[in-house]
């Protein structure tokens, strides 16, 4: 059997999947403001993937892996699990190449999320995060089906999918004459830090890459620190539900252990007022797993003081409670 490293995505997959996502999905902005900057003592740059497709980054690497398969796959359709995000990636992929898709959702997934996957035709099922696994039913329908399994991040297609937005990044600081001198990026199963991380070291190399995490579920911050993969002690317990995973995924981690400088863990509070410092000075809406590396930078716990910096808000899909609540706090 092959080492699972000889499945790793390089720089090219990642231009490959630029060209494939052309005309498909949207070129995000990347933002400044000069209250942020001021408070910080930093320069911020925020790129936008709340205003993607979809709603999230999610939708590059979903679009990646369905617009590949052929003619034989499309007619079986795929099958993905997700709290949300990747989910509705998925729904619209498929409908977009012309397959079809069931989504394994968790029963506490927000309304919009599971609205979203339903917009765009995908058939959602429910699983209990804590005592189900997803991955197991996930095996079970795509085999009495013959469904295609696209996971939420470990496949070589999804990773290079998720880094054309530190593709973008990249290029749009270019194009300012700038350089980053640290990117930050929430980390669930890793494979959006991953893909952006390749994108951004193969242009800068000494650019330092900083996974976010909510507290308690920072898996990636404290693997980096153990040298391996650890696991979360629960998967429930936080507003952030889009990036609550087991354990840094596999795959991704093998690019992520060399490529991430270190993580930091921020409060449900934090990201609360990072939500609503987001409404009010940059005009956009960010959802609680989506903020977590603008929280970072905003409470202090990623040092920026001096530094050119790039964050990444991954994603807007929030239900309107959880928003009145940030507006409330903040």
């Amino acid at each position: 059997m092959s080492s699972p490293v000889f499945n790793l995505p390089g720089h090219s997959d990642i231009l490959d999947a630029a060209q494939r996502l052309a005309g498909h999905a949207v070129r995000t902005p990347l933002l400044r403001n000069d209250v942020l900057d001021e408070q910080v003592g930093a320069r911020i740059f925020v790129k936008a993937e709340c205003l993607q497709r979809t709603g999230s980054f999610k939708f590059r690497g979903a679009y990646n892996r369905i617009s590949r398969l052929n003619a034989e796959e499309k007619q079986r359709g795929v099958i993905a699990y997700s709290s949300g995000n990747h989910a509705q990636g998925v729904a619209a992929a498929a409908r977009l190449v012309g397959t079809h898709a069931t989504i394994l959702m968790p029963t506490d997934a927000p309304a919009a999320k599971v609205e979203g996957v339903r917009f765009w035709g995908g058939k959602v099922v429910t699983y209990d995060r804590v005592s189900e696994s997803r991955e197991a039913i996930g095996a079970r329908i795509a085999a009495e089906e013959g469904r295609i399994l696209v996971p939420p991040y470990e496949d070589r297609f999804i990773i290079a999918g998720q880094g054309t937005a530190g593709l973008e990044m990249v290029e749009e600081m270019a194009g300012l004459g700038l350089a980053p001198d640290i990117v930050a990026a929430p980390a669930g199963g890793g494979g959006l830090i991953a893909g952006t991380g390749l994108a951004v070291k193969h242009a800068h190399p000494d650019a330092q890459i900083w996974a976010a995490e909510p507290a308690e579920f920072d898996d990636h911050r404290r693997s980096l620190e153990a040298g391996e993969r650890v696991a979360n002690a629960r998967l429930t317990g936080s507003i952030c539900d889009a990036i609550i995973t087991p354990t840094p995924g596999e795959l991704t981690w093998q690019l992520n252990a060399r490529q991430l400088s270190g993580g930091v863990a921020v409060s449900d509070d934090e990201v609360l007022a990072a939500m609503a410092f987001a409404w009010r000075h940059f005009k956009i809406v960010i959802e609680p797993g989506a903020v977590v590396a603008l929280a970072g930078v905003l409470s202090g716990k990623l040092d920026v003081a001096g530094k050119t910096v790039c964050v990444l808000a991954t994603g807007g899909n929030v239900d309107r409670a959880v928003f009145a609540r940030a507006l409330e706090l903040g």
